[in-house]
């Protein structure tokens, strides 16, 4: 017999990680099933075959920039779709190149369904109302998305986010970590995560180099440790050290994000899905973020955000436990001293890490497997 198909996109490392978890589940599940999409490097190790690889780029502005390419990669997905049609197409995040080719495909008439729902209940809210000509199905991670979306008319589930369930509830203490990855374990360290992807950490990395130079300055007996998502961006990122803070004490690792971040006793991160990630790992954090000057104005000019903070641990934890620096407060002068301030204060990092551990618990609920569930339900609808 023919495996069963299901075509599945993805655009961002995050978005690798939850299509990995739930091709997983859904193997266990129904053994026959093949799939094939834009991948990232952990859904091929799951035996998804490539049609092409992801190329994350985020932005308003940038986005701009690489437009071209972008839409003639969906343009390539779209035909190829049409012309093999899947049992199932799966979009995962990446909502501005997602949603238009799940409309397209679900117009012919083929299933769609979209892991992580845009974030319409914080900004450009009126894209819900397309969300339903989009999908026949919404795959939730946050437990009040699903009424939002259903007053749209869009069929919505909630299912948690994978990453709750992967990680323990109890965390390594940090000297243990920096011994496993051969750091000194008695001295303090920091963890740098400037981004995902290359135009993120071109933005960040000056900044967060430049911040640790300034928390060395005061508290000599520091290290550092960051993860790097790729060999492009380490050796970016290696260049601006050696240009910025040669002497830094800094060991850089081959993605291995939570291994970096349990060797820490606080955080420096850029905003986004690492924030969740830090939360669910209980450190503390301060979050920092840049874009092009033309999308924040354009965010700020047209009230698009309708949100108090920015960062994702902090939504959920509805209070700001992680300090935010976004565009010119992103600077070393304020953000070390928010670093310094976790890292001399054992009593407010048990704090945040109490708050954390409460999220935590409320988000583990078998997550790949309740969004595997849906899906086979969905698929073997008439």
């Amino acid at each position: 017999m023919t495996p069963t198909r299901i075509g599945i996109v993805v655009n961002e490392v995050s978005g690798d990680q939850l299509a990995a978890a739930l091709i997983q589940a859904l193997k266990r599940k129904r053994p026959g099933l093949s799939f094939e999409g834009m991948t990232g490097p952990l859904m091929e190790a799951e035996g998804c075959r490539s049609l092409m690889p992801m190329d994350p780029v985020m932005g308003l502005v940038e986005v701009l920039r690489h437009l071209p390419g972008l839409l003639a990669a969906r343009r390539r997905l779209y035909r190829h779709f049409i012309d093999h049609p899947p049992a199932l197409f799966v979009g995962v995040d990446a909502p501005d190149f997602n949603l238009v080719l799940e409309t397209r495909l679900k117009a012919k008439g083929i299933k769609t369904a979209h892991f992580v729902s845009p974030s319409v209940w914080a900004w450009r809210q009126g894209r819900a109302k397309g969300l339903r000509r989009a999908v026949d199905l919404m795959l939730c991670i946050l437990s009040f998305e699903p009424d939002f979306l259903r007053r749209f008319g869009v069929p919505a589930v909630y299912v948690g986010h994978p990453m709750a369930d992967e990680i323990p509830l109890q965390p390594l203490e940090p000297a243990q970590q920096r011994e496993r990855l051969g750091m000194d374990p008695t001295r303090p360290a920091i963890a740098l995560l400037p981004g995902s992807r290359m135009s993120e950490v071109d933005r960040l990395a000056d900044d967060f180099i430049n911040t640790a130079r300034w928390c060395l300055r005061e508290r000599p007996e520091l290290q550092f440790v960051a993860p790097m998502v790729d060999d492009r961006i380490r050796r970016y990122f290696s260049a601006r050290i050696a240009e910025l803070a040669p002497e830094l004490p800094i060991l850089l690792l081959d993605q291995q994000a939570r291994e970096a971040i349990q060797a820490a006793e606080v955080v420096l991160t850029a905003s986004g899905t690492a924030t969740l990630e830090i939360m669910l790992l209980k450190r503390p954090m301060v979050v920092a973020y840049r874009m092009a000057a033309l999308s924040f104005w354009l965010i700020i000019r047209f009230k698009l955000v309708k949100l108090t903070h920015v960062a994702l641990s902090n939504l959920l934890a509805d209070q700001p436990l992680a300090p935010e620096f976004l565009q010119q407060a992103c600077r070393p002068d304020r953000m070390g001293p928010a670093l310094l301030a976790f890292l001399d204060s054992p009593d407010k990092r048990e704090e945040v890490a109490r708050a954390y551990a409460q999220i935590h618990e409320r988000l583990r609920c078998k997550a790949a497997e309740r969004a595997a569930d849906a899906l086979l339900e969905l698929l073997d609808a008439d």
